[in-house]
């Protein structure tokens, strides 16, 4: 595929991750940024703290898309590639797209920590054991109520998961998903810390008031 074709794609995947759903939603509708509260995020998580689930709902589910969507731009490529080339080039745009999404050009490249983003971008390439991780959040957040635990925890099950449930024989996914542990656990490192003094905030779908 020429450099040109492929450049472009991975700008498109860059501005999909790009759009700040929290900033923009929390800025229109209560004339808040979310990034000066809470956590200083710019996630689905802080804007549920923050706004409440009625905002913060909405937030992750067009962060989740965003990752799917621009994982998806490879099937609109105009040239036929090998399997392996075709998922090294879905899991690029899902790497810029999440790069977008932590360092937002629309948003002075302050986002979120990209966990909703890169559930998108997993399900796209990988929906199986997506779904599995999926299931491994649900239950370790209904146990501990704590958002960053069921993340790492979901995360860190990613590449046990691919490599020994899913029998995967693609080497490109196979290191993707020990970085995605390694990266969802080095993007939260506060929250390991605050975990660490017992000070991590449990989750709270109410909205505060204002």
């Amino acid at each position: 595929m020429p450099l040109y074709i492929t450049a472009t794609f991975i700008l498109l995947a860059y501005l999909i991750g790009s759009i700040p759903t929290s900033v923009w939603l929390g800025k229109l509708f209560y004339s808040i940024d979310v990034r000066q509260y809470g956590s200083g995020n710019a996630g689905a998580t802080n804007t549920i703290r923050i706004l409440g689930a009625k905002v913060g709902v909405p937030v992750l589910i067009v962060d989740v898309l965003k990752g799917f969507f621009a994982v998806r731009l490879a099937y609109l490529a105009p040239y036929e590639i090998s399997e392996s080339s075709f998922i090294a080039f879905q899991l690029a745009l899902g790497t810029v797209a999440l790069l977008g999404h932590v360092f937002p050009v629309f948003a002075q490249f302050k986002g979120g920590k990209g966990v909703a983003t890169l559930l998108g971008f997993m399900l796209a390439v990988q929906p199986q054991a997506s779904l599995v991780c999926l299931g491994v959040f649900t239950l370790v957040i209904f146990m501990s109520k704590i958002v960053s635990v069921s993340s790492m925890t979901a995360a860190i099950s990613f590449p046990f998961i691919i490599i020994f449930a899913i029998e995967n024989s693609t080497p490109a996914l196979t290191v993707f998903s020990i970085l995605v542990a390694v990266a969802v656990i080095i993007t939260h490192r506060k929250n390991i810390q605050r975990l660490l003094k017992n000070e991590e905030s449990k989750v709270n779908f109410r909205k505060k008031e204002q």
